[in-house]
């Protein structure tokens, strides 16, 4: 079975039987039922929907049968095509649309592909809309459109450039500074999407030297798609071998984002964020907000400007809820998503990189410098496939059960929190897995919590 449906969308690996593979007929049923949903939200007037996807081979193919689908429905479709994420935000509130779907599985491997869907907000739906969503594709209940009211068909072919223009538009964004610096930038885009959208942004943003590695947008991916460091081997090796300011890597769809450093080491993509909300600290006074899941940098850095720091459930719907909740002016997830309310509440590593590239601009301070300033906590992250005789719940409540001296936190998985660590178990939104995050001041002692907990997964299992 790899078909997943949550309250974000449907998620699977392309052919195979209807209900356990993502098949036409699965992807079908559910963009009639979004389209279905929408139309309870606004029961009169032509429903408008915009659609994007990243650069897997599946893509178009699904992208097609969604675009069609909510023709059928009676919805006009506004495609940008090959996108980012982001950038298909984005276009949800620039045409002012009624929602959106993204094509995309996001980090995933090439034979996945995934509907991520948005509201009228360019967000993605909350956990109540979801679960409506879900019900109304279980029941079917749907109609579709006659002849004289199928929706219209058109292209948005300005998307990614209507978003860079916003992003240098941002009062933070400094491209007299990065064009003064002259930054050496080599980027790594998987041959996705990143490849059209980043060099012209680098390129406006003032940078003229400029390397790009997998740029074509095919969607055969040249490694694994997530931007972890054992599937950055050419990039690292690259950095080594040339001199280089800084790094980016992106994941398919761009909304996550990951630096190397001159020598080719890793950042940390849990730095990600908390470089960047140092440096809108600097200038905005608002609260902060990551998931459970990330590091306690971006608490310290919070402390550090006297400004509110709180922790949401993984997911970036959870992150943008508590954002609003708490008027943070910037936030996101450990895993390289930053979410700057000021251009949309959404992960986007394309503000990523241009505030970034400010930051060191206007500071002078290489990349290894900044990353000198924050506390060096080291992550641990683990993963147990979950098997059809696993009992979730009762994993979760019996390692809540073991660890009940402890602070422990119920509001996602079970997070236990110790003196000078945490650890962090939940089940994934994206992949049938349990996932271990553990953080500690050194990498033996966050991975050492790691392999106890599994060692009690395992004993709970048996």
């Amino acid at each position: 079975m790899t078909l997943i449906k949550s309250i974000s969308g449907i998620r699977g690996t392309i052919g195979g039987n209807a209900g356990d593979n993502l098949t036409p007929v699965d992807i079908i049923e559910l963009t009639s039922a979004f389209a279905a949903f929408l139309r309870k939200e606004k029961p009169e007037g032509k429903l408008t929907i915009v659609v994007g996807r990243d650069a897997r081979v599946s893509g178009d193919m699904v992208s097609r049968l969604v675009c069609g689908t909510l023709q059928g429905m009676g919805a006009d479709v506004i495609d940008t095509g090959l996108s980012t994420t982001p950038t298909t935000e984005m276009a949800v509130l620039h045409h002012h649309a009624d929602g959106g779907v993204i094509v995309t599985a996001s980090h995933n491997p090439g034979q996945w592909n995934a509907l991520k869907l948005l509201n009228d907000k360019g967000e993605f739906l909350s956990g109540d809309d979801g679960r409506e969503l879900q019900e109304i594709a279980a029941a079917r209940q749907f109609h579709y459109a006659d002849v004289k009211n199928i929706g219209v068909y058109s292209t948005y072919e300005n998307s990614i450039q209507d978003h860079i223009d916003a992003i240098l538009q941002l009062p933070l964004v400094n491209r007299d500074a990065i064009a003064k610096a002259d930054f050496s930038v080599i980027i790594d885009t998987i041959n996705s999407t990143g490849a059209i959208a980043l060099p012209p942004l680098l390129k406006q943003l003032g940078v003229r030297r400029v390397t790009l590695l997998n740029g074509k947008p095919d969607g055969l991916f040249a490694h694994n798609p997530e931007p972890i460091p054992e599937n950055l081997y050419a990039i690292s090796e690259a950095m080594r071998n040339e001199r280089y300011d800084i790094g980016f890597v992106v994941d398919p769809d761009v909304d996550r984002l990951a630096f190397i450093k001159p020598d080719g080491e890793m950042y940390g993509e849990e730095y990600t964020l908390v470089t960047v909300a140092d440096y809108i600290l600097q200038h905005q006074k608002g609260n902060t907000v990551s998931n459970l899941s990330s590091t306690r940098a971006l608490r310290d850095v919070s402390r550090k400007y006297g400004v509110e720091y709180n922790a949401s459930a993984v997911g970036e719907v959870n992150v943008v809820e508590m954002m609003k909740a708490t008027n943070a002016v910037i936030g996101g997830e450990g895993n390289g998503g930053v979410i700057y309310p000021e251009l949309h509440y959404g992960r986007d590593a394309l503000v990523g990189i241009a505030l970034m590239l400010s930051y060191m601009a206007t500071t002078g301070m290489s990349c290894v410098k900044l990353r000198s300033q924050y506390p060096d906590y080291k992550i641990s992250k683990n993963k147990i496939e979950l098997r059809g005789n696993m009992d979730t719940a009762k994993i979760l409540d019996s390692i809540a059960s073991r660890y009940a001296s402890y602070e422990v936190n119920r509001a996602d998985g079970v997070k236990i929190d110790f003196e000078d660590s945490w650890v962090h178990v939940r089940s994934s939104n994206t992949e049938p897995i349990l996932r271990i995050y553990s953080e500690a001041t050194t990498e033996s002692t966050a991975e050492n919590i790691a392999q106890k907990i599994l060692q009690d997964i395992r004993e709970i299992i048996q």
